[in-house]
Order: structure tokens, then C-alpha cells, then sequence
């Protein structure tokens, strides 16, 4: 994004007000990603025949909570370890753009987790102590990403934990908080849930892949490269195509359980897109594209699951 563009994006955002930039602070684009485990934890817990479908609202409630959280963080050690500049690429940071100070952006992290910390209060009831430990792990991982004096984003584990927070963990949390159990069929749903989350977080640190490197911003596609980074990503793609595909031939589940395989055609499009841009607005287009197919797998999932 050239700098008069930017510019022009902070105008506009501006004119919101307080509310507007807020908005822009939350990143609602990537807001999907939390809520896609949710949806197939339901799809499993259904499938259970043993859902508790207020413990999946706020089990979603605190989901979307946490990754506001981890949105504000980045936003605001980005900026203070110098990683967002005036010359990046990607949407408006809010505090490289100066709309909100660090003591603001370290009120509004900790509002935030206090309030998510309040939706894992309710969820121990029905859960017990486990949720306690998730929950403190989430929050950690949230703030330890870019911030700390080790963020783990920053030596190219971003990805993977982006995997484990939005697949395996966030999956098995919301089924044990709802069935007070774990059936096996979470762990194989909740993989490529996770996979298509990292997607979306690649499809992000390809397109920052050259100010990041300015930054000794270390991620996984500054180590790897762009060429391995788009490998990756249409192996996350290729990977929950044929998840589904194995779980029907291995018995576990119905042919409804194919539903997903529908959104090749788009998984294809979206790596050729990835392949094939380097202009930044085309890139934010194919994460927020992506961060879509996520929910809309995670719903076909659910679908396939409950049919």
C-alpha cells in the first residue's frame, strides 16, 4: 500500500470517530477464525448427542474475545518492537498510526482478557479445572505472540500456534466444555480447522514477507522464503480437502462428511491468487477470502457432522 493510499484509508477510518477506529483495531476480518472451531465443536458435540448449546455460545463468546485480545497485542508490540512502519503493506496498524497510545492500547488488552477471562469463569462451571489452564494458555500465547522478550511470532512459530490455538485446542476445549467429553472424532475435525487458520496467517506474513525482513521480524515465510510460504499454504488448502475424504473411506462418518470438498474450486483460485500477487491490496483480499472458506468449511463440516 503506497503511502498516499494509507493515508487516504486513515482519513476514512478516521471520520468514524472512536467507534471507527476501534473497529479498525479489532481487525473484524479475521474475526472468522475464531469462529470456525466453534462451529465444528458443535458438529462433534451434536454428533456426540450430548451438546450443551449455551456452553457453545459462550464457549464462541470467548473464542471472539480472545482473538480481539491477541489482535490488540500484535497491534500494539508490532509497534513497539518496530516491526510496523510507514512503508508497510497491509491494513492500518492503529498504533503505528498514532489513533490510540500504548497505555490506551494496554487498557483496551486488558478490558478485553478481563472480560474473556469472565466468559471462562462460566464456562469452568461446566468444564472444571481444564478450562482454567486452556484459558491461561490462550491468554499467554495471545500476548507471548509478538510480545515478551522472546515473541514467538518473531522466530517463526506463528503458524503453529495459530494451528494449535484454532484447531486441536479451541476444538477439544469447546467439545469437553459441552459433552464433558473428548470422542475420538475431535482430534482428525479439529486438524484442518487449524490448518486453514495458519493459511490465513500465511496468506498475511507473505504479504509482509519484505517489511518483516526490514524488521527482523523473523516469521516462518521470511525463514522459508515466499516460493516454500506458498507451498505451505496450498498444502494447508490440499490437506482439509482430503481430511474429509478419510474420514468417510475409514467408516467414522457418513458420505455427508464430503460436504467441504465443495470448496475446492475456490481453495484452487485462492492459491493461484497467492501464487501469482504481490500487490498488497490483492493479498488483503485473499486473506479475508480466506479467513471466509475457513468458516464456510467449518460450517459444511458442521453440516456433515449433524446430517
Amino acid at each position: 500500500m503506497s503511502f498516499e493510499i494509507q493515508n487516504q484509508v486513515l482519513d476514512d477510518s478516521c471520520r468514524g470517530g472512536f467507534v471507527g477506529r476501534l473497529w479498525v483495531a479489532i481487525r473484524p476480518r479475521t474475526l472468522p477464525i475464531a469462529i470456525a472451531p466453534v462451529l465444528v465443536s458443535a458438529g462433534v458435540s451434536t454428533y456426540a448427542d450430548s451438546v450443551t448449546w449455551i456452553t457453545v455460545l459462550f464457549a464462541l463468546l470467548g473464542a471472539i474475545l480472545l482473538t480481539i485480545g491477541a489482535n490488540l497485542a500484535n497491534d500494539l508490540y508490532d509497534y513497539l518492537n518496530g516491526a510496523d512502519t510507514n512503508d508497510r503493506i497491509g491494513p492500518v496498524r492503529v498504533s503505528q498510526a498514532g489513533w490510540f497510545t500504548p497505555r490506551q492500547m494496554r487498557l483496551a488488552i486488558a478490558v478485553v482478557f478481563c472480560a474473556a477471562t469472565l466468559v471462562g469463569a462460566i464456562l469452568t462451571y461446566f468444564g472444571g479445572w481444564p478450562v482454567i489452564i486452556l484459558g491461561l494458555m490462550a491468554i499467554s500465547a495471545a500476548i507471548l505472540y509478538t510480545g515478551g522478550p522472546w515473541p514467538l511470532g518473531y522466530h517463526g512459530l506463528g503458524e503453529l500456534l495459530v494451528f494449535l490455538f484454532y484447531g486441536p485446542i479451541a476444538v477439544c476445549g469447546t467439545v469437553w466444555v459441552a459433552t464433558q467429553s473428548l470422542p475420538l472424532l475431535v482430534w482428525p475435525v479439529s486438524v484442518p480447522v487449524g490448518l486453514l487458520a495458519a493459511a490465513v496467517l500465511l496468506v498475511n506474513n507473505i504479504r509482509d514477507i519484505e517489511t518483516d525482513g526490514r524488521a527482523k521480524k523473523r516469521t516462518l515465510v521470511v525463514r522459508i522464503g515466499r516460493k516454500w510460504g506458498i507451498r505451505l499454504y496450498g498444502i494447508c488448502c490440499g490437506v482439509s480437502l482430503i481430511l474429509p475424504l478419510f474420514l468417510w473411506i475409514s467408516g467414522w462418518v457418513s458420505w455427508v462428511i464430503l460436504l467441504p470438498m465443495f470448496l475446492f474450486p475456490r481453495m484452487r483460485a485462492l492459491i493461484r491468487t497467492v501464487s501469482d500477487s504481490t500487490n498488497g491490496p490483492v493479498l488483503n483480499m485473499a486473506l479475508a477470502s480466506t479467513a471466509k472458506v475457513l468458516v464456510g468449511y467449518a460450517g459444511l463440516l458442521f453440516a456433515g457432522l449433524v446430517l
